[in-house]
């Protein structure tokens, strides 16, 4: 893979006619040596958020030696990967099939549920096995998060008791797992969730080997600009450190977002204005599924050689292809004077962005090169990696 030492000598050198995904391997071994050696536990990435081959190793070399798979292909590609792995099927809903696959292939043996019959599932797809770590998923609030994850999964506080007590039977070790949310902004999320803990852990009276704080942890994009990790890092630790566990209990989270934002983002060309309706070659078939889904704002860049002295405007976009639906509100602030035939950089798309991409209508974006530039946001020491060029635009106010 060729490397550039920036998006705009992409731009200027490629001229490209469809999308270009830009990498930031620097990017993500900062956020992963940040995550190994700050978070007082262990960090599982959420594979979800990015499955790049290339992304789990880099994630690998830089300290990240866990990781929290959803499906069966998730196990087999982090396996086939990385074979020295921790795997651990953190998905409260699976396929038996799935369940007996992971343990008796691929070596899993850390698995989480909310219910019983999901217990009862995963005893029978591993022969009653006697070395299974089991983490129950409580469901706790997602009010200080961007989107919530508090409807679907995990069991609820009133109902909790006799499942831990029947896992605690089962279990090698068992664990408490939730998920605060996604894009949490605020640490008082953590500390909230984990009085949920606490309070069932009491009810039940049960040891707890593993306290599971989940994903959440927030990256920078416009109009969200989260407390530094280390608030979040230190109010994790003081709560679960009252908790009544184990002597030997082990403390982890399941970051996704904070590992994987900062590591990829996108080049796309206007291909029409329309007053301030941009049509570009990319959208909610794409890469840019949570713009146009979840109202998500991401931060933007004209990439020109020379500078723009126009003023900024509020754009929303248009993707490629022939449906409605394809479009992203913003507000993206880009200079007024923004035309066809421009090329935008549209950032922090590592989480989920390229993840969620599908072939509709016949667009892809093929083209993947390497940039030695740094991210358009960072929740990290911006020394890491070289600096930006002085005229970044960002989507702002």
């Amino acid at each position: 893979m060729y490397k550039y030492p920036s998006a705009l000598g992409v731009a200027n050198t490629l001229k490209p006619a469809a999308p270009v995904t830009l990498i930031r391997p620097q990017a993500a071994t900062r956020a992963a040596r940040f995550f190994a050696e700050k978070f007082p536990g262990k960090s599982l990435y959420a594979v979800k958020a990015n499955p790049s081959p290339d992304l789990l190793q880099t994630l690998w070399a830089s300290g990240i030696t866990h990781y929290d798979v959803a499906s069966i292909a998730e196990v087999r590609l982090v396996a086939a990967t990385l074979p020295e792995a921790k795997l651990c099927f953190m998905h409260p809903v699976k396929a038996e099939e799935a369940i007996a696959e992971a343990y008796h292939v691929h070596g899993v043996r850390t698995f989480s549920l909310d219910t019983l019959d999901e217990l009862e599932k995963i005893m029978r797809a591993c022969d009653n096995a006697t070395d299974l770590e089991l983490c129950v998923r409580l469901r706790v609030s997602s009010e200080h998060a961007e989107l919530s994850l508090a409807s679907k999964f995990g069991a609820e506080l009133a109902d909790v008791r006799e499942l831990l007590m029947a896992t605690r039977q089962a279990a090698d070790a068992l664990g408490i797992c939730f998920h605060v949310g996604s894009q949490a902004m605020s640490p008082h999320a953590y500390t909230q969730a984990i009085e949920r803990v606490r309070t069932a852990i009491v009810d039940a009276a049960v040891t707890v080997d593993i306290i599971d704080v989940g994903g959440g942890f927030p990256s920078v994009y416009p109009g969200m600009e989260p407390p530094a990790l280390e608030l979040y890092f230190d109010a994790i630790y003081r709560a679960a450190e009252s908790l009544p566990v184990s002597y030997s209990s082990e403390l982890w989270c399941e970051p996704g977002r904070a590992l994987a934002a900062e590591y990829s983002s996108l080049i796309v060309r206007v291909e029409r204005r329309r007053g301030d309706e941009l049509y570009i070659n990319d959208g909610a078939y794409g890469a840019l599924f949570d713009a146009a889904h979840v109202a998500w704002r991401f931060p933007v860049e004209l990439l020109r050689e020379q500078e723009s002295s126009a003023e900024l405007q509020a754009f929303s976009f248009y993707g490629p292809t022939c449906d409605d639906m394809d479009h992203m509100a913003g507000p993206f602030m880009l200079p007024a004077d923004v035309q066809a035939g421009d090329y935008i950089e549209v950032g922090m798309l590592g989480a989920y962005g390229c993840a969620m991409r599908t072939g509709f209508n016949g667009f892809t974006a093929e083209t993947l090169v390497e940039v030695d530039d740094a991210p358009m946001a960072s929740m990290y020491d911006e020394t890491v990696v070289a600096p930006r060029r002085a005229n970044v635009v960002h989507l702002g106010q």
